[in-house]
């Protein structure tokens, strides 16, 4: 369950996702077998073995929002995440912001279910609330950045159909190319199609299609480093939005494992009290 993968509609969107995910399915088994299909499930089960194990992480990290002029600002933010080792849950992340003014102590808390949708939680300090993020949006935004809050939660197999696509280079890399279809409701794409490194099993760029089947954004993760001699992390990952020219860009201080996370604090009830 790798968290680094994290950061993620109305009656209609509900209609228009179910046809999307339908079709999507129809057209992928039409051109793929049970061995495309069996491959690519085990290359998302490798994935999420390989990152089993890490108890609890923390970093912060700076994310850069651009416009399609060039103009750009900037945020301060952390993050902690809690692995949950269960088969029926998905892990527990955290994300408090601590730059600019306007939104320091803006707080955003995020559970990950397998089918069921997503628990996710945003204090806003400016409304002195909590609110609860409906299953309708988790397609929209977060916080202005171009990383839908379905994007922000941890990598689980289950919550994806798979088939293997082909293998390529990929940089200095070799690389899987795999297809996933979200399986969850009311999920903003019809289909993803990630590149995998052969040799790590590390997510290094995934295309993101809308409901429509367009290609929507790309994500590169990049800058990779390895902890406790098994975990990788990117310490940047760049998501550029094809259909807007906006991007988004994330990048990490190095990452601290195992320290102990205050696991109370992980509870939408303590938002408005986490400095």
């Amino acid at each position: 369950m790798n968290t680094s993968r994290y950061w993620s509609g109305l009656i209609l969107a509900l209609l228009i996702t179910g046809a999307a995910v339908g079709l999507a399915i129809l057209s992928n088994k039409a051109h793929a077998g049970p061995a495309e299909d069996q491959k690519g499930l085990e290359i998302a089960q490798e994935i999420d073995r390989r990152d089993l194990g890490f108890g609890d992480s923390k970093t912060e990290m700076e994310m850069i929002l651009t416009n399609r002029t060039g103009e750009s600002s900037t945020r301060k933010l952390r993050l902690e995440t809690l692995e949950v080792p269960d088969s029926e849950e998905g892990d527990k992340s955290l994300t408090i912001f601590d730059h600019p003014r306007d939104i320091k102590g803006t707080a955003f808390l995020s559970f990950t279910k397998i089918l069921e949708p997503d628990d996710q939680w945003l204090y806003l300090p400016a409304l002195k609330r909590v609110k609860r993020i409906s299953s309708a949006n988790k397609s929209g935004p977060f916080v202005g950045s171009e990383f839908a809050y379905e994007d922000l939660t941890s990598f689980e197999v289950a919550k994806y159909s798979y088939t293997w696509l082909r293998d390529e280079p990929c940089g200095e890399m070799d690389c899987f190319v795999i297809e996933r279809i979200p399986q969850y409701e009311r999920s903003g794409y019809s289909k993803q199609i990630a590149w995998v490194d052969a040799a790590e099993y590390r997510i290094v760029k995934v295309d993101f299609y809308d409901r429509k089947d367009t290609l929507l954004k790309t994500l590169e993760s990049s800058e990779w480093q390895q902890y406790l001699d098994q975990y990788w992390r990117p310490h940047r990952m760049h998501m550029v939005n094809h259909q807007t020219g906006k991007e988004t860009t994330l990048t990490f201080q190095p990452y601290q494992f195992r320290e102990g996370v205050n696991e109370a604090n992980f509870n939408q009830s303590r938002l408005a009290r986490l400095r």
